[in-house]
């Protein structure tokens, strides 16, 4: 019969103990992100890089930003836990927080989505009101867009159109840049986006405002946000939180992440926050 010492016993229990605590280490080791494509994959990379650096030094760990190919993959990734925190926009927080019943959570957003705001562009000197869009060519971003689709369409129907009767196409970009391009190069008559993709095409000189224009600004809503699942441990998520309030534009730092975010500062946020988009969502057949 083959035996051991007890004294080897025990040295091949420790092994195997440090060996398997070392893999679950280095397991919990990286801090896993994704965000929402509303815009190009390399404008999104950009945008992450600098910011997930700051929280690698906030949170002791490697983070890594991992983008995904469509809004409801972003959905289902942090509804399943396959990474830790998501940029949400509201809508996608929403099916994110119906998904998993209730265990995504928002933790932070920016200063500007508490009072958020979507545009219509056009090239088309007829068009001047939201009942112009009848009979039009008009775009969304993608299907799960806050700002890009469900609260552009709330407003649509407040109008009193009904865009899949009353348009002659409804078109989906998937991109809110994409978005801007197809109006601009005519292969819809109008669009709708988030005010803030727009601002900054407009500021980095990217559209040409003497052919494309907004004739109609939405009234404000709540949008987007950083969310987490409700299992992540109490001390992380503060810890987390904690970083993006301390996120300030004093700072060379804080100043080029948050330039980069489109944000003046992060501010703590609540689910109930969202009740609004919920409620647009099934009232639009969407949810």
């Amino acid at each position: 019969m083959f035996k051991i010492s007890s004294k080897g016993t025990v040295r091949a229990l420790l092994t195997c103990a440090v060996l398997t605590l070392g893999t679950l280490a280095q397991a919990q080791q990286v801090f896993r992100v994704t965000a929402i494509p509303d815009e190009s994959p390399t404008e999104l990379s950009r945008k992450a890089e600098p910011l997930m650096k700051y929280l690698e030094t906030k949170l002791g760990m490697k983070v890594e930003f991992t983008p995904v190919t469509d809004y409801p993959a972003s959905v289902e990734a942090l509804a399943n836990k396959k990474v830790d925190m998501a940029w949400f926009g509201g809508f996608t927080f929403v099916q994110a927080n119906v998904r998993s019943g209730g265990k995504v959570i928002p933790l932070v957003q920016r200063a500007e989505d508490e009072a958020f705001k979507s545009v219509f562009i056009t090239t088309d000197p007829t068009i001047t009101k939201l009942a112009d869009l009848k009979g039009k060519d008009v775009s969304f971003g993608s299907q799960s867009s806050t700002s890009g689709h469900l609260m552009p369409r709330s407003f649509i129907m407040q109008a009193g159109l009904d865009p899949d009767k009353d348009f002659k196409r409804v078109a989906f970009s998937g991109a809110h840049d994409a978005t801007i391009a197809a109006v601009a190069s005519g292969k819809v008559q109008a669009g709708a986006l988030n005010i803030s993709v727009w601002d900054k095409f407009v500021e980095e000189k990217k559209v040409d405002t003497s052919k494309v224009r907004v004739f109609f600004t939405t009234p404000s809503y709540y949008d987007y946000n950083w969310s987490v699942h409700a299992d992540m441990p109490a001390a992380t998520r503060e810890k987390l939180q904690a970083a993006f309030l301390a996120l300030d534009k004093s700072t060379p730092e804080g100043k080029a992440i948050l330039e980069l975010q489109r944000a003046s500062k992060f501010v703590a946020t609540k689910a109930d926050n969202y009740k609004g988009i919920e409620a647009a969502a099934r009232a639009a057949g969407l949810l």
